[in-house]
């Protein structure tokens, strides 16, 4: 049984990293005229008209579950858990930081480029160990994951820069991307939390989150920007490429959480450090986008990094 299990969370990892790897292929291949708040805003409120049935399904099925005494207890905080303040707390937040990230996200795409900006997204993993010693009281980073999130750093650094270690050239939007990955670490540090404790669920958060989002970009969008932009909105080609987007998110999202069901996140990480190389196939295929040896040598670096600071984590 632990085999199938085992079998199944490679399946869903692996489709999961093809997913993930083209979301820069796709927002750097939207049409010029989609500005990143507007994308940012679009695809949000198509990942909550994807997740909103999803959620009332899993709603649904958490309710008739009347298996035992345990089943029950855990059933009736999933279900009402989100009312507690700390809770609803913490899904307005959620919902007011996933309207910057994204934004941030496809800012940074456009200026870093796919294969930086996928690597760039691999350093989650080192703010995802100092946030969880700092919030969630987790074990001391080990002296060997140190010395991997600098050899880590070190692969970013020969990719993002060619080799050349020019930091006074560095790539403004990696510092972008870079910050957007603090955002959403952070945050999801403490969804960890609430999902830990059984009040949250995955398709609850995720379908909160969008719609939340979503809405208070829409709102911004009128204000800041002329109202005749939205006729963007009612563009075919437009309106392909904000589905395309929200469809991609949102599965890869799916995909993430249905891989951690079957295997740990250990190896699960192992698994989605390898989104860099599809993001650089696909950036070679649809955009035209060279893989230097450097872009090579960087992000070899950084797979093994990951390899190396999870199995410690492990250990």
């Amino acid at each position: 049984m632990s085999n199938y299990n085992f079998k199944k969370g490679i399946t869903f990892g692996s489709i999961g990293v093809i997913t993930i790897g083209l979301q820069p292929i796709i927002s750097i291949a939207r049409p010029s005229i989609i500005d990143p708040f507007l994308f940012a805003t679009m695809t949000a409120l198509v990942e909550a008209l994807i997740f909103f049935p999803l959620y009332l399904i899993e709603r649904r099925r958490l309710i008739q579950n009347k298996k035992n005494a345990y089943d029950l207890q855990i059933r009736d905080s999933l279900i009402n858990g989100w009312k507690k303040k700390k809770n609803i707390n913490l899904l307005i937040t959620i919902g007011l930081m996933f309207s910057v990230v994204p934004t941030l996200l496809y800012i940074g795409f456009d200026i870093a480029g796919a294969i930086n900006g996928s690597l760039t997204l691999k350093s989650e993993i080192i703010f995802a160990l100092v946030f969880g010693i700092i919030f969630l009281k987790e074990k001391r980073i080990s002296k060997v994951q140190i010395i991997f999130c600098i050899v880590l750093f070190i692969g970013l650094l020969v990719a993002i820069t060619e080799g050349s270690f020019n930091l006074l050239e560095f790539n403004v939007g990696v510092i972008i991307l870079t910050l957007s990955v603090v955002l959403f670490t952070f945050i999801h540090t403490f969804t960890k939390s609430g999902f830990d404790r059984n009040e949250l669920f995955p398709t609850q958060v995720i379908f909160v989150r969008n719609l939340m989002s979503g809405t208070i970009l829409f709102l911004l969008y009128i204000i800041i920007f002329p109202i005749e932009n939205l006729e963007l909105i009612l563009d075919f080609e437009n309106s392909i490429f904000f589905i395309l987007m929200g469809f991609d998110y949102g599965l890869s999202l799916f995909l993430w959480y249905k891989t951690l069901t079957y295997i740990g996140i250990g190896k699960a990480s192992i698994i989605n450090s390898l989104t860099p190389i599809v993001s650089a196939f696909f950036a070679w295929i649809i955009l035209g986008i060279v893989f230097t040896i450097f872009h090579l040598f960087g992000t070899l670096i950084v797979i093994f990094s990951i390899f190396i600071i999870v199995r410690e984590e492990k250990d």
